[in-house]
């Protein structure tokens, strides 16, 4: 251990939980904290509201399958060889006990308030008891028709084994009485609630004694027929359940060929990962909970009984249908820039960079970007990194007529990018048969970084184009993330893009690069650089200043840089949207640094890097968090704001209103937890996120129950 390490764990003894670093899981919990919370606000609209709350639930799917797994994984591996870890065993308890806090609280506020709110607005959720003698005839037929010609329920012995159940998959298990039709007296029955029936149903307004629409779960229409599949059985009790299983995807890249159809095989296999979570109703009997934990190997600690369906998720859809606009957030258009308006983009770039700040500026110009360079019988070649793209894409068809006219197109599409493989599977199928180059990056490490190159043909020889940016290139999320966009045919930086470009297919080694910071190579090397330097100024007395901007925190290497330049007397910023491991404002260790989160209609996902350095005011925008997987195991990208118009955009707009925010605002303390900023006095309400809408969009839309209403949180993911 180094002699600065020593330091710093001597300065971390006293800190609650004994150490300098957050738990990065516990830090995950506390976002969902943050975004639970907007759900719980009576300020923001109803059914926005209602969305939050289904974006917790798809948030701690992906926790389990994700992050416990993991934890699990390791479990496994390590307590072969020397006992279960206590740090592991520490943590994997209180991540359970937190998150069985945070699920109470989410299903007591769905049933307490989400829900009555719903039906004074006309919008019914009707359990069992709730439905009219019309309504039940009418699900009974539904039941009969459409629902129990699909269902096989299994009666287990030694010929009908346990079913395999598919990962987060609505199912039931029941218990019986008396023989079968063999004479026999096995009592439990699993049966699988088929995917292709819609989870939440709604019923013909005409049968309705209510105002409004009504809606009733599939998993309330089955348990109200359960007697009805197994005629001549007693049904003892019954209880709906949902396993969650490890999702992460393995394949041996030293041994494949071929990394696309191994993936193809894999896919499947991740329905059936070992199981980490189980998930029944309140009511499941005791032994039937345990029978199920027991045929799943799954912790007692990891068995959550909810009140309610055991999939909230599916409550999104009655947002997404609903019209309702007085309980929604009002509409907003982005704004297109205007120095973009003409019919070349590529003549506009050659006087000057653009700036593009989503999704308060539309997406667009990258779309019009990609489509003119395939259009153009000046291009020659187009090279493009995809990691999320999504299952529709103009962009992406752009790239395809591309190169079915004849154009050098290469697309370096990543494979491994979580839940979005089969999407970029299909999409590396299609451009290969347009006759597109595709490779899929570094084996590895994935592809994570934002660049799109243009290769032009002009009276002087090739010219490059190029597009880097903080965010994938989808166009759906670009409407609701927050992410930059640089739009440039800066000679160093483009040359610096083709020599990414080179190294990701060719495999060698990047020539010397200029202007950009690439992960693996340099990105975590310049990062702590560029802190350390600022603290060299702090310590020669000169004004010494850090703001980054990113969704995530969790690197050790990082954090020690940061804190050694605190204690050099830097003043320290930091907005991180998700997990942070840094502890700040500890006296002697980190006390000049400030550490705040803003979730909000929008989802934080830009990451900004800015250095005082003396007055130079050195800006990165980036793909890559400060996490170890993007600093080391990932191809990131960090690329410099040189234009000084431009560097003050990224200040005015990127990291200076975040920093003023005190509606969507929460603070970090040296505690671990966060807590809301509120206004004071006479203080104003400041929202980045409306400021920006209301500088940069092309329109907000009032509705009327919320024209000055906060903003709330977007999808995850980024």
């Amino acid at each position: 251990m180094d002699m600065k390490h020593k330091a710093l764990e001597s300065e971390a003894k006293h800190l609650p939980d004994g150490g300098a670093f957050l738990n990065r899981e516990l830090s995950l919990l506390e976002f969902n904290r943050r975004v639970l919370a907007q759900a719980e606000d009576p300020s923001i609209p109803l059914l926005e509201r209602l969305r939050f709350l289904t974006i917790v639930s798809g948030n701690l799917d992906e926790f389990f399958e994700v992050r416990v797994a993991s934890l699990l994984a390791q479990h496994q591996m390590e307590a072969g060889h020397n006992g279960i870890p206590h740090a592991l065993y520490h943590t994997l308890e209180r991540a359970s006990t937190e998150c069985r806090h945070l699920i109470d609280r989410q299903y007591k506020l769905f049933n307490q308030e989400i829900l009555p709110r719903l039906s004074e607005n006309g919008i019914h959720m009707l359990r069992r008891g709730e439905r009219n003698a019309a309504q039940r005839a009418w699900v009974k037929a539904f039941f009969d028709k459409e629902v129990r010609p699909l269902l096989t329920p299994i009666g287990l012995d030694p010929a009908h084994p346990f079913p395999r159940v598919v990962n987060k998959s609505l199912n039931f298990i029941v218990e019986l009485a008396g023989k079968d039709a063999f004479g026999r007296g096995t009592g439990i029955a699993i049966m699988k609630a088929p995917r292709v029936l819609p989870r939440v149903i709604r019923l013909p307004s005409e049968l309705s004694d209510k105002k409004g629409e009504s809606y009733c779960l599939l998993s309330s229409v089955i348990q109200a027929h359960m007697a009805d599949l197994f005629t001549g059985r007693e049904v003892v009790s019954y209880s709906q359940f949902r396993v969650t299983r490890n999702s992460d995807l393995w394949v041996d890249e030293d041994e494949v060929k071929n990394l696309r159809q191994a993936l193809q095989s894999e896919l499947h296999a991740r329905n059936y990962g070992f199981a980490v979570r189980l998930e029944v109703g309140r009511a499941c009997p005791p032994h039937l909970s345990n029978f199920l934990l027991d045929q799943f190997g799954i912790d007692r600690s990891r068995l959550f009984a909810v009140d309610g369906p055991v999939n909230l998720g599916r409550m999104l859809e009655i947002v997404n249908t609903q019209d309702k606009s007085e309980l929604k957030f009002a509409p907003f258009t982005p704004g297109f820039p205007a120095k973009l308006t003409g019919p070349d983009i590529f003549a506009t770039l050659r006087r000057q960079d653009v700036l593009l700040h989503h999704p308060f500026e539309s997406f667009q110009p990258v779309i019009d970007f990609i489509m003119q360079a395939a259009n153009d019988p000046c291009v020659a070649a187009i090279k493009q990194t995809i990691y999320r793209a999504g299952m529709n894409s103009d962009l992406m068809e752009a790239l395809i007529a591309a190169a079915r006219r004849g154009k050098e197109v290469t697309v370096i599409v990543e494979l491994m990018a979580r839940f979005d493989e089969e999407a970029n599977i299909n999409w590396a199928e299609r451009l290969e048969q347009a006759g597109a180059q595709v490779v899929y990056g570094v084996v590895g490490l994935k592809t994570h970084a934002k660049l799109a190159l243009v290769l032009r043909r002009e009276e002087n020889g090739l010219r490059r184009y190029a597009h880097l940016g903080t965010g994938n290139y989808n166009s759906t999320t670009a409407k609701f993330y927050t992410d930059f966009g640089l739009l440039t045919c800066d000679d160093e930086i483009t040359a610096d893009v083709n020599e990414v470009f080179i190294h990701l297919t060719s495999l060698t080694r990047p020539k010397a690069i200029t202007s950009l910071w690439l992960a693996p190579f340099s990105l975590q090397k310049e990062v702590v650089r560029a802190i350390r330097e600022e603290a060299a100024i702090a310590k020669a007395g000169r004004p010494a200043r850090i703001i980054a901007k990113m969704n995530s925190l969790t690197d050790d290497s990082v954090i020690k840089a940061l804190y050694e330049a605190s204690q050099a007397g830097v003043r320290i910023d930091l907005i991180v949207r998700g997990a942070c491991s840094l502890r700040p404002g500890v006296a002697g260790l980190s006390e000049t640094i400030r550490v705040r989160s803003i979730v909000g209609r929008f989802l934080e996902h830009s990451r900004i890097f800015y250095f005082r350095n003396g007055l130079k005011h050195d800006i990165y925008l980036s793909s890559a968090d400060w996490m170890n997987r993007n600093l080391f195991r990932r191809v990131e990208v960090a690329f410099p704001v040189r234009s000084p118009a431009l560097k003050r955009r990224v200040l005015r707009e990127g990291l200076h209103p975040y920093l003023k925010d005190n509606v969507n605002a929460w603070e970090l303390g040296s505690d671990g937890h966060y807590r809301r900023k509120k206004t004071r006095g006479s203080q104003k309400a400041f929202s980045a996120q409306q400021t920006l809408m209301e500088t940069l969009g092309a329109g907000v839309h009032s509705n009327k129950e919320n024209e000055h209403g906060p903003d709330p949180v977007a999808p995850r993911r980024g």
